[in-house]
């Protein structure tokens, strides 16, 4: 018996069979772009094919040129380019699995000045106007889909995706706020389905019956000027009939302003719309976005939601997600946090793409913990994300480690973070290091601040010591109304009505959300919805609706010496969210502050030349860091390794601290 009969169950398509009901989801890592790549993407999937993924998607491949993502990205249009692509079928089959190669035409998104639209307007995300496709070039565009998708079945592959959703071309022709045509291919919601139908309908009659065909469909547009529900059902209808064997979910236009895959959403969050779907059409339909956990995603399908999941990061975090829920390990599973810091921001800042919490996913090739040729006796001091990360990573390879943790509990600044809402899901990563460090064998010493003498006999030690705030040298600073942003979040010191929050790096933005939020809605499904104006598509075109967020509990001041922007240091794909949160909780942010000093009237501070006083109750302190590694010159001739915050104290990077802490257990 399984905790998950729905997961795992087999999915007979008729002509073949998926072996569970997981989809890894499309993701571009940029190591699609290269075919000098191709070997280490190759690994990427076959690694995730040994763990038991039903089903493999792709990144996105352009059908041509001028549906590049960016200049010479990834394409597949010719037979030299589709025997290239046989090395990565070829190593997926070898592993027991099946893979879809997904086929994207950016549209208007194409970041070069090739692109091409349904008509000549402008996304607000890129500084390219396409063209309009003239109608000789739609039915070029659309033979290039179906093209692309017999190339794919020649170089290996079990099927396509056809990309329908996200704002790409082909939601472009679907969407009147793009569509603007007044021929065959627009003026009605019929000739604006009619692109997708017709490429659907072209590419079945290419590949033949036997050959998955996945529609990627957006049922939340989410941006003005979207779909109705009517139409997405029509769609989802015409696109069956057409040959379509899987309808998958997509959710949000990549211009839109509410937020579908960060932290802060709610698990599971849209998968309401695709039950909303399933009931119009006869074919197996998948669900996405935010499902993380075998048990979320279980209980999409036991309550009839989906025929399948979704999942892209979670499969990033941990390659053998499905092994582990397969065999009663699921508290083993590595899970995604959501926090876009290695893969989208990466994917969107033209990096190769990777994961915070597994610094190995894209670097199958070169970043591996092989079994050490001498086991050393190794102490490890701080159970943050540095520490947490190398111990672990050294009791894999079969070292004899020491953990040391002067606190009670491990986690560091993950356990600061898991207290701010919307991440409460950092708690995951601390529990699956707890388990981790079981399952390795690390000792672990809680409730011990190391010494010299701890440390003795030791043939290596790790300092992961992480940081102590920085106290910055103002006048007043020792006021009874002055708190550190540690006392506040982690130990529950109260503040007053009126807050002003010294320092607007990432700790800072997430202490004014923390002071601004009296509960979290990403613990509430409806309340999130309602926060962001999320609803019912079938109430408003593109399930879009006026936002009501709960006002603040209290006025929050949140201020920087710098002249920039609060926030533009944050990561490209959520500190919009971030930003647009603080607008939403109106906390009045100031730039160019010169701190004057600190008395019982409040925070005295100058900006732009002009004095001014600032009534509050609370000054919360978030100006920095400064390294904690005094050890450091206290342990004679013991090899001392610095990883972190112990390393490096600047704007707290869990990313950088578990990729060091990682790639020095793998060669120690």
């Amino acid at each position: 018996m399984t905790e998950y009969p729905n997961l795992l169950s087999p999915l007979d398509l008729g002509f073949t069979k998926l072996r569970n009901r997981v989809l890894m989801g499309s993701m571009h890592t940029g190591l699609e772009d290269r075919a000098s790549r191709f070997p280490q993407l190759a690994e990427y999937y076959a690694e995730r094919a040994r763990g038991g993924v039903g089903l493999i998607v792709t990144g996105g491949f352009a059908p041509n040129r001028t549906g590049w993502l960016l200049p010479l990205a990834s394409k597949l249009s010719t037979s030299a380019e589709a025997k290239q692509h046989q090395l990565l079928t070829s190593a997926v089959h070898a592993e027991g699995g099946k893979i879809a190669l997904q086929i994207l035409h950016a549209g208007r998104y194409a970041y070069h000045p090739l692109s091409v639209s349904a008509s000549s307007r402008k996304a607000p995300i890129n500084p390219f106007r396409p063209r309009a496709l003239t109608a000789y070039g739609v039915h070029r565009t659309i033979r290039a889909f179906a093209d692309c998708a017999a190339l794919g079945r020649d170089a290996g592959y079990d099927g396509v995706e056809i990309m329908g959703s996200e704002g790409y071309l082909i939601n472009q022709f679907l969407a009147e706020r793009t569509n603007r045509r007044t021929d065959a291919w627009g003026g009605t919601a019929a000739k604006r389905r009619r692109f997708a139908v017709e490429i659907v309908r072209r590419t079945r009659e290419k590949v033949g019956p036997d050959f998955i065909i996945v529609y990627r469909l957006s049922m939340l547009d989410l941006v003005e000027g979207g779909q109705s529900w009517d139409d997405v059902v029509a769609l989802a209808r015409e696109v069956e009939a057409a040959g379509a064997t899987i309808i998958n979910t997509g959710i949000g236009w990549h211009e839109a302003r509410v937020p579908t895959i960060v932290t802060s959403v709610p698990r599971g969050a849209f998968t309401w719309v695709t039950g909303k779907l399933k009931p119009h059409v006869s074919v197996p339909v998948v669900t996405s976005n935010r499902i993380n956990l075998p048990h979320v995603a279980e209980q999409a399908l036991a309550d009839g939601d989906a025929d399948l999941v979704s999942m892209a990061r979670p499969l990033l975090a941990d390659p053998d997600w499905i092994h582990k829920a397969e065999t009663g390990r699921a508290d083993e599973i590595n899970t995604c946090i959501a926090c876009n810091q290695a893969c989208l921001d990466h994917a969107f800042s033209r990096k190769p793409v990777s994961c915070m919490v597994n610094p190995r996913a894209g670097h199958e090739t070169t970043l591996n913990l092989l079994p050490a040729r001498r086991a050393k006796r190794i102490a490890v001091v701080g159970a943050g994300p540095a520490g947490l990360a190398t111990a672990t990573a050294l009791g894999e390879r079969g070292h004899d480690v020491e953990l040391f943790e002067a606190d009670d509990e491990i986690g560091g600044q993950f356990g600061i973070a898991q207290r701010i809402p919307g991440k409460e899901e950092f708690a995951e990563t601390i529990r699956y290091y707890l388990r981790r460090l079981e399952v390795t064998g690390v000792k672990v010493r809680l409730g011990t601040r190391a010494t010299a003498t701890d440390l003795t006999g030791f043939d290596e030690v790790v300092l992961a010591t992480g940081v102590t705030p920085r106290v910055p040298a103002l006048p007043g600073i020792d006021h009874p109304k002055v708190l550190s942003y540690v006392d506040v979040v982690r130990h529950g010191k109260p503040v007053g009505e009126r807050v002003a929050v010294i320092g607007a790096g990432g700790i800072g933005v997430d202490v004014s959300e923390f002071l601004a939020h009296s509960s979290s809605p990403a613990l509430d499904r409806d309340a999130w919805m309602a926060e962001w104006g999320v609803t019912d598509p079938a109430l408003a075109p593109g399930g879009l609706a006026k936002p009501k967020p709960e006002p603040s509990p209290r006025q929050v001041y949140l201020l920087q010496r710098k002249k920039s922007p609060i926030g533009a240091g944050l990561g490209k794909t959520s500190g919009w969210v971030h930003r647009a949160a603080l607008r939403a909780k109106d906390v009045e942010k100031i730039s160019g502050v010169s701190y004057d000093r600190i008395d019982d009237a409040g925070l005295h501070v100058t900006v732009d030349g002009k004095p001014r006083l600032l009534e509050v109750d609370t000054v919360v302190v978030c100006a920095g860091q400064e390294s904690v590694r005094e050890l450091a010159g206290a342990l004679g001739d013991v090899p001392v390794h610095l990883v972190g915050g112990a390393d490096q104290a600047r704007e707290l990077d869990a990313k950088r601290a578990i990729d060091q802490g990682t790639r020095l257990a793998a060669v120690l």
